[in-house]
């Protein structure tokens, strides 16, 4: 833990203001709900233009990880890191340029309990502030964020002037989407000559399809069905944070040396599953926060997945099998609202075929379900024979 952290020395002026950011946007989740539906559907618990309007946002989000990230991350490479993480304050771009790499695991592992950490933090303070002081103080510390990055963030990449630099737009966007085709190639042909990397593929994609539709929907069903407010949000969406930053530090360690990548992948998955049920299921107030409990487990999804990609895979190929997994969980974000907003429209009107206000969310478990069997179906004996020095010969990286 005092390595991880130590790794974490020359990103002190990026993680503080993108900390500041996380707490910032996390603390508007839980009254957005309220807000969104009171405006659309004043005095109504159930709002189907919330939900629609909640589907279309995630579509949005899905359709920029698909298109929009390639781009930026050329930018990024054209103008320089910094000025892209003021426009959009993301951590997709800047992180590891100024770690080591035998120190970025360690890293990693840390800026994933302090997103988990900021989360919490923006849910207690949505908890105790007054609702019309949520967005005015959201809105300072987004503010605040962005003018330490301009003042104490150090640019990591020097821009010299390279022929294709300060191309025309056009020809840039156009030159990227063909940089994504021909790496796209190489990763798929990557992973058709491993099984466990198409399996995970698959585990991935269904896992993703199933926990995003419920994450798109979930806090408009449970003020439907439970006349849930921030506070309640607030609560759940802190035992989901808390939960995440125990299991992360002190959970994963001790259970992956007993159970392998395989086992915290499978028992990860069944906690999701049983999460997504008692959400879909749940016939009283209480059992919500029960489901919520699980979270202390199901977030463990995907760093055993990222674990079991890594093992299947030598470090030149590393890139590329992460990438793909992250292209396909797009994907999946992309589907999910499209089917899960109009699902659970239905089931919380008073035209429900059945009444089951939950069933679009026992559907999306259902799609976990899917990811479990593809999992169980993963050989841990091919991952502890996989000799890392087959197909060394790729070397085109797919992220630039």
């Amino acid at each position: 833990m005092e390595w991880g952290l130590r790794a974490l020395a020359p990103l002190v002026h990026l993680l503080i203001p993108l900390s500041i950011h996380w707490v910032a946007e996390e603390m508007t989740v839980s009254v957005l709900v309220d807000i969104t539906t009171n405006a659309l559907c004043p005095g109504k618990s159930t709002c189907s233009q919330a939900i629609y309007i909640t589907g279309l946002q995630q579509t949005v989000v899905g359709i920029f990880k698909m298109v929009v990230l390639p781009i930026l991350g050329q930018l990024a490479d054209e103008y320089g890191r910094k000025p892209l993480l003021l426009l959009t304050v993301s951590t997709s771009i800047f992180p590891f340029d100024v770690v080591e790499g035998s120190k970025r695991a360690a890293a990693f592992g840390c800026i994933t309990g302090l997103f988990s950490a900021s989360h919490v933090l923006g849910n207690l303070l949505a908890l105790f502030l007054p609702e019309d002081y949520i967005f005015k103080v959201s809105i300072c510390l987004l503010v605040c964020s962005t003018v330490y990055m301009q003042i104490f963030l150090v640019e990591t990449i020097r821009t010299e002037q390279r022929p294709h630099q300060h191309m025309p737009c056009l020809s840039m966007i156009l030159g990227v989407f063909q940089d994504r085709l021909n790496s796209m190639k190489d990763t798929v042909a990557v992973v058709i000559r491993s099984e466990i990397l198409k399996r995970i593929a698959l585990v991935s994609f269904f896992y993703e399809l199933g926990m995003s539709g419920i994450t798109t929907v979930l806090l408009y069903y449970l003020k439907s069905a439970f006349g849930f407010s921030k506070n309640q949000f607030s609560e759940i969406l802190m035992m989901v944070g808390i939960g995440s930053i125990f299991s992360q530090i002190v959970v994963l360690p001790l259970i992956n040396p007993l159970l392998g990548e395989k086992g915290v992948l499978c028992i990860s998955l069944i906690a999701s599953i049983t999460y997504g049920l008692l959400y879909g299921l749940a016939w009283a107030p209480w059992v919500p926060y029960l489901s919520a409990s699980f979270g202390v487990i199901y977030v463990l999804v995907k760093p055993s997945t990222y674990a079991v990609i890594s093992k299947a895979t030598n470090s030149v190929d590393q890139g590329k099998a992460q990438g793909l997994v992250a292209g396909v969980q797009s994907v999946a974000s992309f589907i999910s609202p499209l089917a899960m907003s109009p699902l659970t429209s239905l089931f919380l009107s008073t035209n429900a075929p059945f009444h089951c206000k939950g069933f679009s969310i026992v559907c999306a478990s259902i799609s976990m379900v899917i990811s479990l069997y593809h999992a169980w179906l993963l050989k841990p004996e091919q991952l502890s024979n996989y000799d890392p020095q087959e197909d060394e010969h790729i070397e085109a990286p797919l992220l630039s």
